[in-house]
């Protein structure tokens, strides 16, 4: 076997592998030979099939197997043990392949085009410091949140008279619109959020037996509206059309929750706090908490914004929008590949920066690390507390299934979560940081100024 590299720009490359009857004519004939052993034909015995009719049923399909097995684990192995910073996949030349006679050639020559990354180094001091946000939350943020968790948990209590964002209980009905047909009746609810704004008046003021007609489309002119507002699958509900007359049995008003125990324990679980003091306070360090999470999110991406402005990597730009047409053969057009390449090679430079700094800095995950990771998100996601056996039983149960279900899928995506998370703590690590305290508005307007414009 003769193998070479030829490197036609510092991106762009060829691998040329060239085969002799050696190289794969052993492996060839052992196969054959497992042929012959279990092959079935009718005339013969077991095992006593002649290996020219073998041959000649096998031998080719056989051959090209073997081939393109010795090929795909060279081009690998190659690679690998010459640490090339391989982007995209090898691409052969199909038009070389397809000249070849399997009847009668014994050596092969095999052509790779190849994508390569360019050289580069990780220089942490040379990246300008990163800005830490931290976000300022006190009394204004702690009292809304706690006006929408009173909101959220609120009961209903009965009305008088109705008002916007009221329920409103009753009777629908419609004549039948034909002799003979049936009329339609139903008992139902009226959300007055649903209502049309010029038909909201009518089911505003409404008491107890009063009875109001309106246009059925007028008033919930979306079919999903009008489906909940009669109980009809969205299909049915379509077909509604004209007057109806609805008249009132009950009226109900959303009331806020009350500060107090039962409260609490709605909120942060049973008996975690017992005062409206320690309710604040766990609220506001859960504020905190959330809004840390939110600062680190756009830290992350200044931090990978830094590397990708700091560090130069020339990518194959052809080759890569060659190999996504072909990979995604009929699926993407050549106008798709153009417009999306930019932030695809955004994200190769990007992944090609946080596998050196892997490298060099030997990080690795293994299954206990991603187990406990997903722990923590199974105890987030269920609201378990506390640390028994029992539960802890349960929450690994629960986390080993979720890791196990999509076919790996799940653990994958928890194993290179995880790995980027451990990267970024590297970088943190050695990167100069600058802290700048900002208000909630102007956090906002910074991560506003970041989403890409429409």
């Amino acid at each position: 076997m003769e193998i070479a590299l030829e490197k036609s720009t510092e991106t762009n490359a060829s691998l040329k592998i060239k085969l002799s009857k050696s190289d794969y004519q052993p492996e060839v004939d052992k196969k054959l030979k497992d042929y012959g052993r279990r092959a079935s034909i009718k005339g013969f015995r077991p095992g006593k099939v002649p290996s020219s009719l073998i041959q000649k049923m096998y031998g080719k399909s056989v051959l090209v197997e073997e081939i393109n097995e010795l090929l795909k684990n060279t081009v690998s192995n190659y690679i690998r043990d010459n640490k090339l910073q391989v982007v995209g996949d090898p691409l052969p030349d199909r038009e070389q392949a397809d000249a070849i006679d399997w009847d009668s050639q014994n050596e092969f020559e095999f052509n790779y085009n190849l994508g390569l990354a360019s050289d580069f180094e990780v220089d942490f001091d040379a990246i300008p410091a990163v800005t830490a946000y931290e976000i300022e939350a006190g009394e204004t943020e702690l009292n809304s949140t706690i006006d929408e968790l009173k909101t959220r948990f609120s009961g209903q209590a009965n009305v008088d008279e109705s008002a916007e964002g009221d329920m409103i209980y009753g009777e629908l009905k419609q004549p039948a619109k034909e002799e003979g047909g049936e009329p339609f009746a139903t008992k139902t609810a009226f959300p007055t959020k649903q209502i049309a704004a010029d038909e909201l008046p009518k089911f505003v003021g409404l008491k107890k037996g009063d009875t109001v007609t309106f246009d059925i489309q007028k008033t919930f002119p979306d079919e999903k509206s009008r489906g909940l507002a009669t109980g009809l699958k969205k299909e049915e509900a379509a077909e509604l059309a004209g007057e109806f007359t609805f008249t009132v049995d009950d009226v109900t008003r959303p009331e806020q929750a009350e500060i107090g125990q039962e409260f609490f324990d709605k909120v942060l679980g049973p008996n975690v706090v017992d005062s409206e003091e320690q309710f604040r306070e766990k609220v506001l360090e859960v504020i905190k908490g959330n809004y840390g999470r939110e600062s680190d999110t756009l830290q992350r991406l200044d931090i990978e914004q830094a590397l990708l402005d700091n560090i130069a990597i020339s990518l194959p730009d052809d080759f890569l929008k060659q190999w996504l047409l072909t990979t995604n053969e009929g699926n993407v057009s050549e106008q798709e590949v153009e417009e999306q390449y930019d932030a695809f090679a955004r994200s190769v430079k990007l992944q090609l920066i946080k596998n050196k700094i892997a490298s060099e800095n030997e990080i690795n995950v293994s299954y206990e690390d991603v187990l406990n990771v997903t722990r923590g998100m199974v105890r987030e996601q269920f609201g378990f507390y506390g640390d028994d056996e029992q539960m802890g039983q349960t929450i690994d149960k629960i986390a080993q299934q979720y890791l196990m279900d999509e076919k790996g899928e799940n653990y994958m995506k928890m194993y290179n979560r995880l790995s980027d998370d451990k990267v970024i703590d590297v970088i943190k690590s050695k990167l100069t940081l600058a802290p700048r305290t900002v208000t909630v508005d102007e956090f906002k307007e910074l991560v506003a100024a970041r989403q890409p414009q429409a």
